[in-house]
This record gives C-alpha cells, structure tokens and sequence, in this order.
C-alpha cells in the first residue's frame, strides 16, 4: 500500500485499488491506472493491492479488504475509490454502500477521459453512445444532463410505474437515436473514403498505445497544429492531411487515430468504428511505440490484440520506435532501421524522435519507398513492404 501528498482542492482524492487475479499484465505499481485517474481530474492519495484466486462474487475483494480501504479513505480524505479491474453491476452496488463512497471501475475511467476530450461532433457521438450502453447495464443515475419523464394523465410512465422503468427506457431511447445520428455520419466518411479511392490515394494511419507520440509524429510529418500533449488519450479525434514525399513524387494521405490501451472496453471499440475505420481502410499502418517506456512489449501486444477485434490484423505494418532520444547510452539503437519480430513474423522497424527529429529523414524515404510501389486499383502485397502480412 502506497500514500501520497495530500490532495489539493481542485482535484478529487482517490483510492486506486488492483487485484492481482494472476494476470501477466497486472500492474502491481497501479502506475497506468494513477496516469488515466489524474488525466480524468483526480489525485490519487493511496494505492491498494491484493491477491486473490478469484474476485469476491459480492465485493470483489472481500470484505476485509474493504474494511482495511474504508478505514484508509477516512484517514487520507478519500473522495472516491478506483479499481484497475472491471466491476459488475452488483459488485459496484454493494462496494458503495460497504464503503459509503462512489466506486468506479477502469472501464467507466476510459469512458469519462472520452467524454471530456472528445472535440469532433462524431467523437461526441461515439463517447456518448458508449457511455450510455455502459451505463444500461448499471442504472445508477449518472446521468443528470437527461431529462426524465414526469407521470400524469396522458404521459408515459404513470405514477404507479418504478422509476428503474423509466429510467431504462429512458436510456433505450437515447442510445436508438444516437444510434441513428452515427450511422449518418459513418455514411460521410464512407463518401469521403471513397473520393480518396477514386484519387487512387496511398492511405497511412497512425496507430499504437496511448501516449507513444502520434500526434507529436504527425505534427512533424505535415507541419500540422494537431493537439499533442505528454498525456493518456490527447488525441481522440481522427485528423487526416495530405503528406507529400518528395522522394515518391506523390502526395499519400496520413490519419492521426486515438491510441489504444490494455483492456480497453469492448463498447469503446463497438461506438468508434467510425473513427477506427480508418484504420481498417490503411494501405499503411504506422504503428508508433514508446521505445522509452519498459513495457512498450506488452503495449504492442494490446495493439495488436485490438487491431485483430476491428478487423485491421491483416494490413501491414511499419514500427515506429519513437522517443529514442529519451533513451539511455546503453539502449540507443545500434542501427536505426532494422526489423522487430511480432507475432512470429519480421516486421520493418525504424527508430526515431518525433520531438528532435531524428530519423524522420530516413521515415520519410522509407514511406516513399512503400508508395512508389502502389499499384493503381490494386492492393498493397505485405511482400513488396518486406513483411509476411499474417497475424500482423
């Protein structure tokens, strides 16, 4: 157990809580799980974690445990209690009222990062309907901005019916017509996807977990102003400009896609398949890495894992091991190109520094290499990339 400063005004205390269930991806320094909390506005001022073989079916931790949280809260001023695992309905409810305190899990975390960044009226959308087929399934009230219906002669939802009811079909009807609003956008994008096919445009799409640097290897790339900063998720919304290669002779589109996380929750993947079509319809996936950070293995591996659920596992790929410069002495590259294994097949990798510019050079005669060899109305073979293509 960990403690930290006392929280200032402006930010909410929080408890971050993990249950070591013996995952290879447990975080035992809750490290990300502290990241994600302040990006959302709150301090963490303790760390709990535990083991158990399996989650308590009513508390997920046990009651002793969260005796030993209740007491801490109250000793550090605690405003709020987060666990790095999901929480079923029940196990939420009764946390709550074991703790007298408000009790979330990861998953609504990402979900409230979303809603605060996102900018685009479909990034908008995509956050909305996500947080309100979470919210579904929990009913816990959180959503003030709705208005509820009002029972009388005449209305919906008499007097006599439970407020559960109302509240559910309430819910039901808001995600129909998000639903609806999305699917119009989805049918712009796809117009726009299919102008750049008729330009017989050679698609790229950033990719990779949050935080690696996209959006700062973008801004270098094509002299963009896109928002980039050293946070989870400062990128939500997709921006797409047009990257000219002198070395190719040919201008390729290039998109700046929201990053990727462990366990990221199935409904974010469901609501932003607008947004991470782009993806799927890449000639090119520039999959950026933190090069600096000692579990960027494990990162990878998610990446990939989420690309495989949205259908994008097929498109080849180029490693872009950025913020080399924050490496030591003894872990710079001997070469800067070379190839990284990934599932069992030799992907293409470049190291680079989209901060200082190092290797963008070489990044960007590698790309016009790639485009030289698109064949009008064909598809991109993962051979001509120097890559297999399977399980990429």
């Amino acid at each position: 157990m960990r403690l930290a400063a006392a929280a200032p005004s402006t930010q909410t205390p929080t408890i971050l809580v993990g249950v070591d269930l013996g995952d290879s991806h447990f975080d035992g320094e809750l490290e990300e799980l502290g990241l994600l909390a302040q990006t959302a506005g709150m301090l963490p001022v303790a760390r709990v974690t535990c083991k158990r073989r399996a989650p308590d079916a009513a508390l997920f931790i046990g009651s002793g445990k969260a005796d030993e949280i209740k007491l801490l809260a109250t000793q550090m001023g605690a405003k709020e209690v987060l666990f790095d695992q999901s929480l079923s309905p029940g196990q939420q409810r009764n946390l709550e009222r074991h703790l007298e305190l408000p009790v979330n899990d990861r998953t609504f975390l990402i979900l409230e990062i979303f809603a605060q960044r996102a900018r685009s009226h479909e990034g908008k959308l995509q956050v909305e309907l996500a947080r309100l087929q979470y919210l579904s399934t929990r009913l816990v009230r959180r959503w003030s901005h709705l208005e509820r219906q009002s029972g009388g002669i005449g209305m919906r939802g008499g007097p006599g019916e439970a407020q559960i009811e109302l509240d559910r079909r309430m819910i039901g009807d808001t995600i129909k017509r998000t639903k609806e609003r999305l699917s119009k956008v989805k049918r712009q994008r796809q117009t726009q996807r299919r102008q750049r096919e008729r330009r017989d445009a050679f698609n790229i799409s950033l990719i990779g977990y949050t935080n690696a640097g996209k959006s700062t290897l973008f801004n270098a790339l094509v002299k963009a102003r896109a928002y980039a900063a050293d946070q989870l998720f400062a990128t939500l919304d997709t921006t797409t400009r047009q990257l000219y290669l002198g070395d190719a002779r040919r201008s390729v589109s290039l998109s700046d896609t929201v990053g990727f996380i462990r366990d990221l929750p199935h409904s974010l993947v469901d609501a932003f398949q607008a947004t991470l079509q782009e993806a799927v319809d890449a000639d090119l996936l520039l999959h950026v890495v933190d090069a600096a950070n000692p579990h960027c293995t494990e990162q990878i591996a998610e990446v990939q894992k989420v690309l495989k659920e949205i259908g994008a596992n097929d498109i080849p790929q180029l490693l872009v091991f950025n913020k080399m410069d924050a490496l030591d002495s003894d872990h710079q590259p001997i070469k800067l190109e070379d190839e990284f294994e990934m599932d069992g097949v030799r992907v293409p990798r470049i190291f680079v520094s989209a901060q200082a510019g190092t290797g963008l050079p070489a990044l960007r005669q590698r790309l016009a290499t790639m485009a030289r060899l698109v064949i009008p109305d064909a598809v991109q073979t993962s051979h001509s990339l120097g890559t297999s293509g399977d399980d990429v």
